[in-house]
């Protein structure tokens, strides 16, 4: 057995599961036939987007108020969260008839700030603080020094990890023989370290696999450099898992139990969801596609294996669909911009179309404005293509035609200032 994680962590995981077993749902742990026919592998979803919250994190925050005094409680409780973990405590609140007050991120998604509101009812007060996670934490922080209230951490904390890792339980139970492999999509760490202490235990033999997105990758970064770290920049694209600094407590209980970290990109993360919404009506959030995005990485080893891919939520704002549109279509090399240099006479525009593009190419944006003192105008045009193959005799055809001026998706910085 690898070492790591006391035997004692997986009593009190055990007594988190007595706690929660009225509280949570027991997700299903359900066949993916699709990619299972495709990596010719037992792909099983543990589909924790079916909770009460859609998202594992009420199993944390539930856990965490039920092992707090009733004194602590009625101080009250804090947390800060851009979603899913402000949700687990609004539930909690409200269940336990306890006061709770609700810091997040002014650009929170007005889904996900409706949806706290919904779960807390009058039980919890929601403040919108400052441009990020962090900014909001800091607030939440001050708020509980203010008013001695307790903060619930949304990860760094051993009930927490304990409550989360009764998702490891479910997924050992609903399963006949061995989990070869593991998926665990990792934010601050919470899941992962619950995977893993309940693992090493009970299934030493299988191989868990830490998925994050590679423009927020704090958990490999601090396995490289051998403790957490702080990133100096991150997107925050795949919200439910842009964290800057994995927990202390979680990295220590990852660290040695993670067969190995694999990160992917946003374009793939964007893939995945419209993969899993036009395949399966499976609706998920970006964090919620990592673990399932990251098997084509995997696709040689997990041949004839059982895997599971833990599904983490389902808290996605419908108004972001055509940004995760766009962004897959970027990845899958379908979508691209340009900046084209027209000839400014009658009929330029028709040679484009006619002569440059190919049958099945179309024009998807197009913003040009005519300067009559200039021979020759510049626009930025984006164009969509049926297969990627096409793009080299576009590209082609456009400086043959003498077109082309330059190719936007090489230059993220300026095709956002453009489009």
């Amino acid at each position: 057995m690898k070492e790591g994680i006391s035997s004692s962590v997986l009593e009190n995981v055990y007594k988190a599961e007595e706690r929660l077993k009225n509280v949570v749902v027991k997700t299903p742990l359900a066949v993916n036939n699709n990619l299972s026919a495709i990596y010719e592998a037992n792909i099983r979803f543990k589909r924790e987007d079916l909770q009460r919250v859609r998202s594992y994190k009420i199993r944390g925050a539930y856990n965490k108020m039920a092992t707090m005094s009733p004194e602590e409680l009625s101080k009250g409780v804090v947390c800060a969260s851009a979603g899913n973990h402000a949700q687990g405590v609004a539930f909690a609140c409200y269940t336990m008839k306890v006061k709770g007050t609700i810091f997040m991120p002014l650009p929170t998604p007005g889904q996900k700030f409706e949806q706290v509101k919904m779960f807390g009812g009058e039980y919890i007060d929601v403040i919108l603080f400052g441009d990020t996670f962090d900014a909001a934490k800091d607030a939440a922080l001050r708020f509980c020094e203010d008013h001695n209230s307790a903060f619930i951490h949304p990860f760094d904390d051993p009930a927490i990890i304990e409550g989360q890792a009764t998702t490891a339980l479910e997924i050992l139970e609903q399963t006949e023989g061995v989990v070869d492999y593991l998926f665990v999509p990792i934010g601050g760490g919470g899941l992962a370290a619950g995977i893993c202490s309940v693992f090493q235990h009970l299934s030493p033999e299988t191989k868990i696999i830490g998925v994050e997105p590679s423009a927020a990758a704090s958990m490999k970064k601090a396995l490289e450099k051998g403790k957490p770290v702080l990133l100096e920049k991150i997107s925050r694209f795949v919200d439910g898992a842009a964290v800057q600094k994995v927990g202390d407590l979680t990295f220590e209980r990852c660290k040695n139990i993670l067969h190995d970290m694999a990160t992917v990109d946003e374009g793939l993360v964007c893939e995945t969801i419209l993969s899993l919404y036009n395949k399966d009506a499976i609706v998920v959030e970006p964090a919620g596609a990592l673990s399932v995005a990251a098997l084509e990485k995997y696709g040689n080893e997990i041949k004839g294996k059982n895997v599971v891919c833990i599904i983490s939520g389902s808290n996605n704002d419908i108004t972001r669909m055509e940004e995760i549109k766009e962004k897959a279509l970027l990845h899958a090399g379908l979508k691209h911009y340009f900046l084209v240099r027209f000839p400014q006479r009658p009929g330029a525009l028709k040679t484009f179309v006619m002569d440059v593009l190919g049958p099945d190419d179309d024009i998807t944006y197009f913003e040009y404005t005519q300067k009559n003192s200039k021979e020759k105008g510049i626009a930025v045009v984006g164009i969509a293509l049926k297969q990627n193959k096409d793009f080299t005799p576009l590209i082609d055809k456009m400086k043959q035609y003498d077109f082309f001026v330059n190719y936007l998706n090489n230059d993220p910085s300026l095709m956002n200032l453009l489009i």
